[in-house]
């Protein structure tokens, strides 16, 4: 069996993956260009299995690659991947579904404490000098804000989305959710609303969507006009939820308070992204995920994942 590993960059750097190499004939790649089909299809060649975080797997690969018959995704979403297309050729594909809750929900929340708590920007003057040259025992660059009593809503309610709130909650703070199936939910805490009025309720709002036709620019201009003025709008999720250039908008108009996104549209990010130059809006580079332990966790699910399709009882699939 012949397994190629695409794009493993962020897990070959400093986890084992001997026990992938112990099913089948190995080839992993660091890096692979997602815009180079050629690339990508030279590096899959004769291989039955593939494994992917982002490198795109398209019908124009999958077409031309006979042999394919398991492509794994090292994350959750799979967007990534044309999934008719697999279907139609008979691939199987799977994914690392909640390997990630704790770690994405914990800092969905550090996003959030990072907006009201401001202990970035204050670490940072305090050891620029500034307060060893002031009169007062304390001072503040920004206002601060207290969680306790504010409106937080879920746009989407999976499992990362369920332990936001749980986190949200134990802060005092007030829980709506919208998710376009309806949840049944058993925390009487949790309120389940629609979308418009989540936008008009919600103190902040927290993206907990995966990317669909339907979800791309979710967060435009019409959906912000809705939100309550000074507004703080957290994403973890997917960067094309939101339409940067009317989000840039909002925040140097003061209508939305601050953005944290820990994902753009384009990543890596283009120099000229409009959230660059954008007032209150904190960016990290897609790393919710990344935690040392969760990566562990996801890599042995990976494992686990081809260990059940070379059984012939393939887990976690997606089509």
């Amino acid at each position: 069996m012949k397994i190629v590993l695409l794009d493993g960059y962020h897990l070959n750097r400093d986890l084992n993956w001997d026990a992938v190499r112990a099913l089948g004939e190995c080839t992993f790649y660091d890096r692979t260009q997602p815009d180079d089909n050629q690339q990508i299809l030279a590096r899959i060649g004769d291989a039955e299995i593939v494994i992917t975080h982002k490198t795109p797997i398209q019908d124009s690969v999958i077409s031309q690659v006979p042999n394919l018959k398991y492509i794994g995704v090292m994350g959750t979403g799979y967007d990534a991947v044309d999934i008719a297309s697999a279907k139609q050729h008979q691939v199987t594909v799977t994914t690392v579904p909640n390997y990630s809750t704790d770690a994405v929900a914990q800092y969905a929340i550090s996003l959030l404490l990072e907006v009201t708590g401001q202990v970035g920007l204050h670490n940072q003057v305090v050891h620029d000098g500034k307060w060893a040259t002031i009169a007062d025992f304390t001072f503040w660059e920004k206002p601060l804000i207290e969680l306790k009593g504010k409106t937080i809503g879920m746009i989407g309610y999976g499992r990362i989305a369920q332990q936001v709130a749980k986190i949200a909650h134990a802060f005092a703070m007030n829980v709506i959710f919208y998710n376009h199936r309806p949840k049944n939910v058993t925390d009487d805490w949790a309120h389940q609303v629609s979308f418009d009025e989540l936008l008009q309720q919600a103190d902040i709002i927290s993206l907990h969507v995966p990317q669909t036709p339907e979800t791309i620019n979710l967060i435009n201009q019409a959906s912000i006009a809705k939100m309550k003025d000074g507004v703080i709008v957290i994403n973890t999720a997917r960067g094309t939820l939101i339409d940067e250039s009317a989000m840039a908008a909002a925040l140097n108009e003061d209508k939305v308070l601050a953005l944290a996104t820990d994902v753009v549209a384009t990543e890596p990010i283009d120099p000229q992204n409009p959230l660059l130059t954008a007032k209150n809006c904190f960016i990290t580079p897609h790393i919710a995920w990344a935690p040392l332990e969760t990566r562990e966790r996801l890599l042995d699910i990976i494992t686990e994942n081809i260990q059940a399709f070379i059984a012939g009882k393939p887990i976690n699939q997606v089509n």
